[in-house]
């Protein structure tokens, strides 16, 4: 759609100048200070209780990649409901089907490993913004419902294993994880798979072992326990950068309205065009069987 503007000139609307390999806004500290991450050379994990918070920094994360340019999501979320708005965006949408979820696991391993054949061709051990690669996000809502209630036991332990192995690869090769657990547990989140987060976000715990698990080791014992979280202040959590020390900050929030706002933005600056090819089309994802 071409507007006119107070002089009289022909305004066309560009896209979108985001981009994954930009700091992304989380929100702010204790202090008013903005909170950035950088989303794709770091894997984010959040835990805490139900209401705590944690599905407004996956949406944030979700509404920051769907405006961003050569972007593309592999979304699970077993309640449809907290990622289904990005559902049409994504090149893979998983809900309560662990076979599904096993098969997209699979393909998002099998794409990070020719990433790393590509590299090791390049002589680089880390893809690039400049690189002609598209930043591929995997956003897991509630790690529960497909590492302990969802298929056999075999199952289980086959999705806990494969995505261990893709939050392992994914760092270097441009294909990110964001994944968020209301049950912060041992059984679902275990020392090996926490420590390849460099992010982490502990939301209101029920529990200093809850929040432990969340941040690491002892952090409860340091002062920096999730359980002190007041429930009166939705979004509050500790988060510990890689090398750092957690700190308070406040998850920016958006809105049912908000979000599906971006979305209808964000689907039509990436309709295709007589210029350009549909979304996946074309890339290393399609490519994986």
């Amino acid at each position: 759609m071409i507007t006119a503007d107070p002089l009289g000139r022909d305004r066309v609307p560009v896209g979108p100048s985001l981009s994954m390999f930009d700091p992304m806004f989380a929100g702010i500290d204790e202090f008013g200070e903005p909170v950035y991450l950088d989303i794709v050379y770091h894997n984010l994990l959040a835990g805490g209780e139900s209401g705590g918070g944690k599905s407004g920094l996956l949406n944030n994360v979700a509404c920051t990649a769907t405006l961003a340019t050569n972007t593309r999501m592999a979304l699970f979320d077993g309640k449809l409901v907290e990622l289904g708005a990005y559902r049409d965006l994504a090149d893979a949408f998983v809900g309560p089907d662990i076979d599904h979820g096993l098969s997209v696991l699979r393909r998002l391993l099998t794409v990070a490993n020719n990433r790393y054949t590509w590299l090791l061709g390049q002589r680089r051990r880390k893809v690039l913004p400049t690189d002609d690669l598209s930043v591929i996000l995997t956003i897991i809502d509630e790690l529960a419902v497909y590492c302990t209630l969802l298929g056999t036991k075999a199952q289980q332990e086959e999705f806990a294993t494969l995505l261990r192995g893709l939050v392992f690869l994914g760092r270097a090769c441009a294909m990110p994880v964001v994944a968020a657990t209301q049950r912060p547990s041992w059984d679902i989140i275990p020392a090996s798979l926490r420590d390849q987060f460099g992010y982490r976000a502990a939301y209101r715990c029920t529990s200093r072992n809850s929040s432990d698990i969340v941040l690491g080791q002892d952090w409860a014992d340091r002062g920096y326990n999730a359980v002190d979280i007041p429930p009166t202040n939705p979004g509050a959590a500790l988060l510990l950068a890689e090398g750092g020390l957690p700190r308070l900050i406040k998850t920016a929030y958006l809105t049912d309205e908000q979000i599906y706002n971006i979305v209808d933005y964000a689907e039509w600056i990436r309709r295709p065009t007589a210029l350009t090819e549909p979304i996946g089309i074309r890339g290393d994802w399609d490519k994986a069987a």
